[in-house]
């Protein structure tokens, strides 16, 4: 849905296209960390670190990455080193 007058649309890409290239990646920078924190707020407290993450990934990407897959190398990677019998042997050996 697009309610926006086309003159209006217009007006709003002609000042942003007025801008830097700089500029206009740190307001892409800007915003993005505007909607991770309103992601972030809206998650229950007393997450893991990882759960964060993953449900970060979840709501910011969707369908667009394997989040499963994601949660997994997290996983991984945290562990690497210590002994985490849930993660085959097999696997660790590959990280």
């Amino acid at each position: 849905m697009n309610d926006t007058p086309r003159v209006i649309a217009e007006i709003v890409r002609a000042k942003l296209l007025a801008r830097s290239g700089a500029e206009r990646v740190l307001m892409g920078s800007r915003m993005f960390d505007a909607a991770r924190a309103m992601v972030l707020a809206s998650f229950p407290s007393g997450l893991s670190e990882i759960e964060i993450k993953g449900r970060l990934c979840e709501r910011l990407y969707g369908n667009e990455v394997d989040v499963e897959a994601f949660v997994e190398h997290l996983r991984i990677i945290t562990t690497r080193g210590k002994h985490d019998p849930s993660i085959p042997d097999e696997v660790m050996k590959q990280s």
